[in-house]
């Protein structure tokens, strides 16, 4: 094996579990919407999911372990995905957003500022910004 080999494999693995943190957020209430759907869709694509790991994870979203990127940028690029699925259910508020601050905590967020980052990440992605203006959104309150 090359050390080519083992950099596709550990990239594809994050991004695997990445998906499947999302997968989680959007199964939470037992279904997945057509607006959800096209977003785990187009998301899989992004992330390079093959058709068969898509299947996989969601049949088996719980195993894939939610980890931690270290560059702050990349766990505020993940938060932004995540939020804008829960966003997309509408169901600010729910147990969702309960969901989404417990992944927010394993992305590396402090359980101290936790919700007050969700509701700022919420808050942006309902206003529809892009991921630059989340990124610098988020950088600027903790200052």
């Amino acid at each position: 094996m090359s050390i080519s080999d083992l950099f596709d494999s550990g990239f594809k693995k994050r991004n695997q579990d990445h998906f499947a943190a999302i997968v989680r957020v959007a199964m939470d209430d037992g279904k997945i919407s057509d607006e959800e759907k096209t977003f785990l869709d187009r998301l899989a694509r992004n992330l390079d999911i093959t058709e068969d790991d898509y299947k996989q994870i969601l049949k088996d979203y719980n195993s894939h372990p939610i980890n931690p990127p270290i560059m702050y940028n990349r766990r505020l690029e993940r938060l932004y995905d995540l939020a804008r699925m829960v966003y997309v259910d509408h169901i600010k508020g729910d147990h969702e957003e309960f969901v989404l601050r417990k992944i927010a905590i394993g992305l590396g967020f402090t359980p101290e500022n936790v919700k007050y980052v969700v509701d700022k990440a919420l808050t942006l992605v309902s206003h529809g910004v892009d991921i630059d203006t989340f990124i610098e959104e988020i950088k600027n309150m903790n200052r």
